[in-house]
């Protein structure tokens, strides 16, 4: 990317945006983003461009969810609305009718049977809108050349895995976009674009513009976009807006709206029920008073796990270990990786060299083949490559992957990227061997991910998320190192994780995807409101896996849409009470199918207890997250005050930061003075943006052609 000092220096005249997924999406984000733009003294030209049709985004407009904008380009780049004059701009409509026709498209597309015609309220004159699910690029080249064999000049567009768009040829977000800009003289270098899915490249590739990429964009759109001058913002929809322009120097500050109610309406009419309940209000100055506390406190805990190797998973001072404990005193990949992650965002030398350093010594301890040690002793940094029991500990090389990306994303430590750079090669190499049948799924031995002595095998949602997210990281990984071409490929394979997750673990009975196995047959016996928690061959786990839906909806596995469908099945159910939140509901039981008798291990996983039900104070933190991401700002906020609560009770005192919680009698269990207890709550807090002296989070990183890259 250019050096962003000129970046920010050079004069921005318009700005387009997509709507849905970028300025849509997050209800407190979109009212942040319109309040700050309300108040510009001069603000460029604003644009929404939208796949959305005219009329409908006309109606988004008059509901004053967003700022008045001066043009709109809807249909995917095949309308073009003068808004302040209340006219279709008659002249660019002209131009798309060489080599169009309607009749004959739909004639080619429908001898397709995996291809359905989108409801008529999509379609269009210049639109020709389909669903094809999980189709690649291959697929899509095969289509655009029949079409093109039939004498069509048409411009295929195609988007989420799912949404295809036939436009014509010279149709599209970018095309139309460039065309707006001839007409106003402004040169493409003046423009900045916004976006979040594919059908949004075109307004990137435009030769001088630059962009702003949303936390939840799709990898399809990262991947288009690693040669060129974009910039990825670190929170979603508005929120990644309002950062991107706070880069680019269009806005000076962000509105604060933390005063303001926000309507129900602006929300998901399907949880407008949640948000009658007393959880949605505001906390009070003493309940805000109790957060801060409770910050402090979880910072005093972390700098209680400091360690000359690393962050140990609890500390060593306050805890009494017996021999079949000992594995405590032990950097943790999976514990060191997540407590990394929740602790980015505090600006403490001390800790950010304790960051590093458990990162050198996993990395230190990696096998020649790309084996990273489940722990290393800290008293004689021996590393153990298996879990519990000698069984594999599948997760911890994904969660090694991701966190060195947050780390290096916020240090911009390129040095210490090209040191390791080969050895997360091998690492992300030899978990991909794990694909034995090549569906780019990994196939995962029982009880071996982070649920140790918890039977769960072959594809499990905790460990297929969190490799997305490893495949993601690591794309961006390969960008920041100058590799685009193999960032492309991590891009591209992370996308198509994300089709098979959601393919196979959201089953439906009204899905167009065709079954292809046993198990999918068997449990397409009707919808499901969460991603299941285990798919093998012959069977299926039916539970829900909480922390495996929240991850993904943290992650962008899960779209809006199922995101809230996933939030009000859990709130419904109760996964946060008596505290947020139980790992798993419900909880396996003596007699299940999916019982063992190794749960009664240390009386471990009995029902409510541990992996089986139990409450975990680091998977609460991250489920403040969740509900924040999707806009819910004051049940966010009442949640993390609970869970502040939770962290207060102790087995000897307060503020014990306990490792897990009694999932019915809410009484705390494990250790003590948690690392990813405390890092999760500093997460939380700081997502929240509660504290106005805090910066949110870690540091924006451009991506493509970067300056200080390393090469």
């Amino acid at each position: 990317m250019a050096d962003q000092t000129t970046e920010q220096k050079t004069e921005i005249k318009l700005f387009s945006a997509d709507l849905d997924g970028t300025l849509i999406g997050k209800p407190d984000g979109t009212l942040a983003f319109r309040r700050t733009w309300d108040n510009l003294e001069n603000p460029p030209i604003l644009l929404y461009n939208s796949g959305r049709m005219l009329r409908d985004t006309l109606d988004l407009i008059r509901h004053q969810i967003l700022p008045t904008p001066d043009y709109l380009i809807c249909g995917v780049g095949t309308t073009i609305y003068d808004y302040r004059r209340r006219t279709v701009m008659k002249e660019f409509t002209d131009t798309l009718t060489v080599g169009w026709d309607r009749k004959k498209i739909e004639e080619v597309v429908s001898r397709y049977q995996d291809i359905e015609q989108q409801p008529k309220k999509f379609q269009d004159r210049f639109k020709s809108s389909w669903y094809l699910y999980n189709a690649d690029l291959d697929r899509i080249r095969e289509l655009w050349n029949e079409l093109e064999e039939k004498g069509l000049k048409v411009n295929v567009e195609y988007s989420s895995s799912r949404d295809l768009d036939i436009l014509p040829e010279y149709a599209n977000k970018g095309n139309s976009l460039e065309w707006l800009l001839e007409q106003l003289n402004i040169p493409p270098e003046q423009a900045l674009v916004a976006g979040d899915t594919g059908n949004d490249i075109s307004m990137f590739h435009l030769s001088g513009v630059r962009g702003i990429v949303v936390e939840n964009a799709q990898p399809e759109l990262f991947g288009a976009t690693v040669e060129f001058p974009t910039f990825e913002a670190t929170r979603p929809n508005a929120d990644g807006v309002l950062e991107g322009l706070l880069h680019y120097g269009v806005i000076d500050s962000i509105a604060d709206i933390s005063g303001e109610s926000l309507e129900e309406s602006s929300y998901d009419p399907a949880i407008q029920h949640v948000l009658k309940t007393s959880k949605f209000k505001s906390l009070s100055q003493e309940e805000l008073d109790f957060v801060e506390t409770a910050y402090q406190k979880a910072y005093e805990v972390l700098r209680l796990c400091i360690t000359p190797i690393g962050f140990s998973a609890c500390s060593l001072e306050h805890n009494t270990f017996h021999h079949t404990d000992q594995n405590y005193k032990s950097v943790w990949a999976r514990d060191g990786s997540i407590t990394i992650m929740g602790s980015l965002s505090v600006e403490d030398p001390e800790i950010r060299s304790c960051q590093q350093r458990t990162l050198v010594t996993l990395l230190t301890h990696t096998s020649p083949h790309g084996l990273v040690p489940s722990n290393v002793s800290i008293e004689t940094e021996t590393p153990d490559y298996s879990g519990i029991g000698g069984i594999a500990s599948v997760d911890s090389g994904m969660w090694v992957v991701v966190a060195f990306y947050h780390f290096i994303r916020t240090t911009r430590d390129y040095q210490l990227l090209r040191t390791w750079y080969p050895v997360l090669k091998k690492i992300i190499e030899r978990i991909s061997a794990l694909d034995a049948n090549n569906d780019s799924l990994i196939e995962v031995p029982e009880a071996g991910d982070w649920m140790d002595l918890f039977g769960r095998s072959y594809n499990v949602l905790y460990d297929e998320v969190i490799w997305y997210s490893a495949n993601l990281s690591f794309g961006r990984i390969c960008e920041l190192i100058g590799d685009y071409k193999k960032a492309f490929e991590y891009l591209r394979k992370a996308q198509s994780i994300k089709d098979m997750i959601l393919a196979k673990f959201w089953p439906s009975i009204n899905t167009e995807v065709p079954s292809y196995s046993f198990a999918d047959q068997q449990f397409s016996v009707g919808d499901t409101s969460y991603l299941l928690a285990e798919i093998t061959p012959f069977s299926f786990d039916w539970r829900c896996d909480v922390y495996g839906n929240i991850l993904a909806g943290l992650f962008n596995v899960l779209d809006l849409d199922r995101a809230l469908t996933a939030f009000r099945f859990m709130w419904g159910v109760g996964v946060n009470d008596p505290s947020p939140v139980v790992n798993l509901y419900p909880p396996v039981n003596a007699g299940d199918p999916g019982w063992r008798t190794y749960y009664t291990v240390n009386l471990l996983n009995l029902p409510y207890h541990y992996h089986n039900g139990g409450i975990w104070p680091f998977i609460g933190a991250q489920w403040v997250r969740f509900i924040s991401k999707l806009g819910l700002r004051d049940i966010a906020q009442r949640e993390l005050y609970r869970l502040a609560r939770l962290n207060q009770t102790g087995v000897t005192g307060e503020w014990e930061f306990n490792e897990w919680v009694h999932g019915q009698t809410g009484r705390p269990m494990g250790k003590s003075y948690q690392a990813w207890s405390a890092a999760g709550f500093i997460h939380a807090y700081h997502d929240l943006q509660l504290d106005s002296s805090a910066d949110g989070g870690a540091e924006d990183t451009p991506h493509g052609q970067q300056e200080g890259a390393a090469e």
